[in-house]
């Protein structure tokens, strides 16, 4: 598994396959979240948060048609994004190749799960969505070299870095345009075994193509990426990295639905309203 878990997971015990994990925080019937392993439709739970306590499992199993996902992940600290990371998404905003990741910050309050309302605030322009893959933190991680950036890495989900993109313009940096409250989709779950190095990255408005890349194609890969970040920031267990997006079209308004589809993850849904 990617980065460090600590104890062998008592999973095995029950059966679940671990080559390829997938960790979701759920909950039933509003009660508090909790983390499971999603194995095909039931989710095994898991005695703690797995970032802190590793895979011990309590023995329960919740079929997932019961659960409800929650984010699968709420950063410690902070949501680190990287702009304008594909060569076809910078082309088409006209940009510069920066000579570093370009990196900047969302605040954990933006963060939303799977199947979560996207609440328009009241302000002008588009509101545009931005598919990315996501890097889970695993462990404190500062001045992490290129070469050593696996054993920082819990897993990968699937983010929505959603911008309003005119206040970006009008603001003049990126703080209130990134920042509002839900403007940070995560989901459906964790996978902690994944080569990140070619995947399909899809992203969807009420099921029409909007956005189209392939891992492949980052200027910044993730070894460079965590590199640069942790030379800026101390990384914390649970902090989220936002890997850029791919080149496309993307606006969406009030009653529309955003799906983004990761390759060897899955589909992260979630509605949108005027708030």
């Amino acid at each position: 598994m990617a980065g460090s878990r600590g104890s062998t997971p008592r999973a095995i015990r029950v059966a679940v396959r671990l080559d390829q994990v997938k960790i979701a925080r759920f909950s039933v019937s509003g009660g508090d979240p909790r983390f499971g392993i999603v194995d095909e439709e039931e989710l095994v739970v898991l005695a703690g948060d797995p970032i802190f306590s590793g895979f011990d499992t309590t023995g329960e199993r919740v079929a997932l048609d019961d659960a409800k996902l929650l984010a699968p992940v709420i950063p410690r600290s902070k949501v680190v994004c990287v702009g304008m990371n594909y060569a076809a998404h910078k082309a088409e905003l006209h940009a510069d190749t920066p000579n570093n990741p370009l990196i900047f910050l969302k605040p954990n309050t933006a963060v939303v799960g799977p199947g979560d309302t996207i609440q328009i605030p009241p302000v002008d322009g588009r509101i545009v969505h931005e598919g990315e893959l996501a890097i889970v933190i695993g462990k404190i991680a500062k001045l992490v070299s290129a070469e050593n950036w696996e054993e920082y890495v819990f897993g990968y989900t699937i983010a929505n870095d959603i911008s309003a993109r005119d206040v970006m313009f009008a603001d003049g940096q990126w703080a209130r345009a990134k920042g509002y409250d839900t403007f940070c989709p995560l989901g459906p779950w964790i996978e902690t075994e994944l080569d990140t190095s070619n995947l399909e990255i899809q992203t969807f408005v009420d099921g029409e193509p909007r956005r189209h890349g392939n891992t492949s194609d980052m200027l910044y890969k993730i070894p460079e990426i965590i590199e640069f970040a942790s030379s800026v920031w101390t990384l914390l267990p649970g902090d989220v990295i936002c890997t850029g997006t791919p080149a496309g079209l993307g606006g969406f308004t009030d009653g529309q639905r955003v799906d983004i589809t990761i390759e060897g993850i899955g589909t992260l849904s979630n509605p949108a309203r005027n708030r």
